[in-house]
């Protein structure tokens, strides 16, 4: 299905069912990242699942091979976020059957959230990408490489995901610490992922304005501001209630924002 990153993934069917496989590229120059990267997601679902925040079923497999790690999960038949919202990013999208599906896959996607956070882990890694869309407008997390837990030694240091949907407070620990001083994300900065991810998905423009080939410190420090465009300024069409969801999300203060369980429930 992919080969990038230095990582590659397959779509693999048998008598049992579907599953999705990962290993790192052994060639690649991050080989050695990837594959303890690899090995950190497995060690992740193993928690998770016995936190009861997995179900059991969800990780099928995993270990070394002759170029590093594989990793095998249960295959999730959705598509990504970003693909899912194609029709709601145009103005065709304000229907009445569009509004309760945006509305479900907000509410699903807090609740997946809600389960980690219960059991005192962060995903870290909220985006349109790690997250797939059922046909009944469902939200699934996948891609559990990078969470944290406070109290969980990690076998990569955490710095951040993909920028666009790192929260204010993680992109300022990140701007202001050395490159191999883990930062423990928190719910909060996943919420506000959330938030981000759905903003983005929606208006098809990221929360916080920079130019795209700026380099990355450069749009952390922008995020870091905690200034984000005005909703009402580039949503494709009005929402009262989806863009109130979205608004809370994005609260410059973590505190300020509600949790995932709320935001589940709302």
């Amino acid at each position: 299905m992919s080969d990038r990153r230095g990582s590659r993934a397959w779509k693999v069917t048998g008598p049992g069912g579907a599953v999705a496989v990962k290993a790192n590229s052994p060639d690649a120059d991050t080989a050695h990242a990837k594959a303890a990267e690899m090995a950190q997601e497995d060690d992740h679902l193993l928690h998770l699942t016995e936190a009861g925040a997995l179900t059991p079923g969800y990780r099928v497999g995993a270990g070394a091979w002759d170029g590093g790690r594989w990793l095998a999960v249960n295959w999730v038949d959705g598509v990504p976020a970003w693909r899912a919202f194609t029709l709601a990013r145009g103005p065709e999208g304000d229907r009445p059957s569009v509004r309760p599906w945006l509305l479900g896959i907000a509410r699903t996607w807090a609740e997946r959230l809600a389960l980690m956070h219960a059991a005192g882990w962060a995903h870290a890694d909220v985006q349109p990408t790690n997250t797939l869309i059922i046909n009944d407008g469902r939200a699934e997390l996948i891609d559990y490489a990078l969470a944290c837990h406070p109290d969980h030694a990690p076998l990569v240091p955490y710095r951040g995901a993909i920028t666009h949907t790192t929260a204010p407070e993680i992109a300022e620990a990140l701007l202001t610490t050395p490159d191999d001083t883990h930062v423990t994300a928190t719910p909060a900065a996943d919420v506000w992922g959330l938030g981000a991810s759905l903003f983005w998905c929606w208006t098809g423009h990221r929360p916080v304005a920079y130019e795209d080939d700026a380099q990355r410190e450069d749009k952390l420090r922008a995020i870091a501001k905690s200034a984000t465009i005005p909703l009402d300024s580039v949503r494709p069409w009005p929402f009262p209630e989806f863009e109130d969801f979205i608004t809370a999300c994005l609260q410059a203060d973590p505190a300020a924002r509600p949790s995932a369980e709320a935001l589940a429930s709302c």
